[in-house]
């Protein structure tokens, strides 16, 4: 979408040329909602990032353990050198989107798109991409606003009394060595019956990212957090130093976006009523 009249903002003025990837609907609803396009921006970063496991094959998680004490054997963020690269590869990609958003003027950015695909020459690349806004208004954040939030979905919180204060990500990391239990229950235990170092696994790894997602939300000053993407992904490699064994590793990524309530002060004392919105689209 383009506009040549100008408005006021940096570059319309002069009759610079805008676009944006929001639909006519949400271009009505962003403009309703007291904010104006100013450009679509683009983050991106290239990173080596190594899957390696845990080394070693270590001990497993044994079927008899219990569940609370399943973490002390191996935490979620035991391979804290890949969990780093990970969130600083989606973190470098959104902070080069937010630098563009600040150089057209604006005052955040609604609808981001992060995409992770490889790299033609090795590696991964990690992509952002939304559309900056541009509040009607003399006061300006100190730093560009990230959010996921569509431009509809922007304005009915906005008209709802709350302000997205940044895109929070959750991201762990698990590997499980299939000890003796588990590879017996699994090849010669006959009837159905449940895994449970393969649950305790998944457990452990989706909480994982549940906490960080809400230590990072915590970060932006959010009060809460609308999550957009959920995504589970479990490999296995074989363990070399026992025999047929194999690890299995998963990896648990949560997105959303933080959310804060207008007029802090102004909250009354004492417990309040649950609000629940629905965020989809009617049809």
């Amino acid at each position: 979408m383009t506009d040549r009249r100008g408005t006021g903002l940096p570059g319309e003025a002069a009759g610079r040329t805008w676009d944006s990837a929001l639909s006519s609907e949400e271009f009505a609803a962003v403009k309703g909602a007291g904010f104006d396009p100013v450009g679509q921006v683009l983050g991106t970063a290239v990173f080596n990032v190594g899957y390696s496991g845990v080394r070693g094959c270590p001990g497993a998680w044994s079927t008899s353990v219990p569940r609370a004490a399943a973490p002390a054997a191996l935490p979620p963020s035991a391979n804290v050198q890949t969990v780093r690269a990970l969130y600083g590869a989606r973190r470098l990609a959104l902070a080069r989107a937010a630098e563009e958003c600040r150089a057209l003027g604006g005052d955040g950015i609604v609808g981001v798109h992060l995409r992770i695909g490889g790299f033609p020459a090795g590696g991964v690349e990690f992509t952002a991409l939304g559309t900056a806004v541009r509040a009607r208004s003399r006061i300006r954040p100190r730093i560009p606003f990230t959010s996921h939030l569509s431009g509809l979905d922007f304005a009915a919180l906005l008209s709802a009394g709350w302000v997205p204060t940044g895109l929070a990500f959750g991201i762990a990391l698990a590997t499980r060595h299939d000890d003796w239990r588990t590879s017996r229950r699994i090849r010669w235990t006959p009837g159905n019956q449940e895994v449970d170092g393969y649950t305790h696994l998944i457990d452990r790894v989706r909480q994982g990212a549940r906490e960080q997602l809400s230590l990072d939300a915590a970060q932006h000053g959010g009060d809460g957090v609308v999550v957009d993407e959920m995504e589970l992904r479990v490999s296995e490699t074989e363990c070399p130093a026992y025999g047929y064994a194999r690890d299995h590793s998963a990896e648990a990524v949560l997105i959303g976006t933080s959310l804060a309530r207008f007029g802090r002060a102004e909250r009354p004392a004492g417990p309040r009523p649950l609000t629940i919105m629905r965020l989809e689209r009617e049809h």
